[in-house]
């Protein structure tokens, strides 16, 4: 008996083929930027564990101890920019393969610096591995995912926020079994990593060889509602990062912690803020980036208040539901800003991540340890309660239009 001969039509095969090579060709990419950006923040975490050693060990002020943080900021947050800038120019995936090294390195080698001066150069090299990484990563990690976006940002900027919700406790065991001597050891992941990156990474989105210029038209075209958007993220990382830098230091000084368990809580408000990060691009896909960031604003103050006025399980429990609540419009901010300039995106991501964070960090970190010299971290951070009011009343001016809600 004969068997039925079976017709495949090639185009229909094609069609169908299409969309799995297509997952592929993103679920790739993605999947590695989202480890190389859990091990870069886990290096960006570090800081706010190791101050209390480095202020036993170097003999500085909390003033200094906050001009730590700031110089991390800036070097690995308001420069973002400029890092984007040429690899936009040079298109070349080396300032996404080497940064986890770099930052590995110096961020794990505070230990040997020299002193104050090898402290500050140490700190703005690490923070120059991060910053490095974020403009290229950030542009090209959901870069051809069509459906879903919110959900693929939301992964790739979870990993990092739960990269940063670990180091503090990663750097307090390495610290806590070897000491700072022995920390250079911590670097080892991201060495690791950045040879991941070198071997599997495919080549990135950019325009090398183009001498074409900035094209400021785009931005120019939306820049009230890009303007709010950036004031926000300002709002939003004034409170996210002076908590993480300053919390391990507030919660052995003023709540009697160990290093080792403050370095846990703190780990514990940045996993809240993770898993907040990754709800709230779901959420947003459903309800709107604008409706996201109203409810986060306004949500997460309730919450920082029971930490700041309370003590006791429940306070723990406020400070972790807080973050969890301020960071659902970490990936919001991100897409709406693309979505307002798609011809820019590696440009607003820099904005929205680096320089809007780093504006944040340089001023208010640097604050707040004065404001902690002079009065105490509990009166700082019980200003910082404040924020999110404010960012609250200017989402409110965000427009209700194609792309923000």
């Amino acid at each position: 008996m004969n068997s039925p001969t079976i017709s495949v039509d090639p185009a229909a095969a094609a069609k169908r083929a299409t969309p799995d090579a297509g997952m592929r060709a993103t679920a790739i990419p993605l999947a590695l930027f989202s480890l190389a950006h859990f091990f870069i923040d886990l290096y960006s975490g570090a800081l706010g564990a190791l101050q209390p050693l480095l202020i036993t060990q170097f003999g500085i002020t909390l003033t200094q101890a906050g001009l730590l943080g700031g110089v991390l900021v800036f070097s690995g947050s308001v420069m973002q920019p400029v890092y984007g800038y040429f690899s936009d120019r040079t298109g070349s995936r080396l300032f996404t393969v080497i940064a986890p090294a770099a930052a590995g390195v110096f961020i794990s080698s505070l230990g040997w610096a020299p002193g104050y001066l090898g402290l500050l150069a140490m700190v703005f090299l690490g923070g120059a591995g991060i910053g490095s990484f974020h403009p290229q990563a950030t542009a090209n990690a959901a870069l051809g995912v069509k459906a879903n976006p919110g959900r693929a940002m939301a992964a790739f900027i979870s990993a990092g926020t739960l990269g940063m919700a670990l180091g503090p406790t990663y750097f307090s065991f390495v610290t806590g079994r070897w000491g700072l001597g022995l920390m250079p050891w911590a670097a080892v992941p991201g060495v690791a990593v950045s040879i991941l990156l070198w071997l599997f990474l495919p080549p990135v989105h950019g325009h090398a060889g183009t001498r074409s210029k900035f094209d400021a038209g785009p931005l120019r075209a939306v820049w009230k509602p890009m303007t709010i958007l950036y004031f926000l993220v300002v709002i939003r990382s004034v409170v996210q990062i002076t908590f993480t830098q300053f919390l391990p230091l507030y919660l052995t000084v003023h709540r009697g912690y160990t290093l080792a368990a403050a370095s846990y809580v703190t780990s514990l408000y940045l996993a809240g803020g993770a898993l907040g990060g990754f709800m709230g691009g779901n959420i947003a896909d459903r309800i709107g980036g604008r409706t996201v960031i109203l409810v986060s604003m306004l949500g997460s103050i309730p919450f920082l208040a029971l930490f700041v006025f309370t003590k006791g399980i429940w306070s723990i429990a406020a400070l972790i539901a807080g973050g969890l609540v301020l960071l659902f419009t970490i990936p919001v901010n991100v897409v709406m800003g693309q979505r307002l300039a798609t011809a820019q995106a590696g440009t607003v991501s820099a904005l929205m991540m680096g320089a809007a964070w780093g504006m944040a960090g340089m001023v208010f970190i640097p604050l707040t340890g004065w404001i902690a010299d002079h009065y105490s971290l509990q009166h700082a951070f019980a200003g910082l309660i404040a924020f999110p009011l404010i960012g609250f009343i200017l989402a409110l001016w965000l427009p209700k239009r194609a792309g923000l809600e």
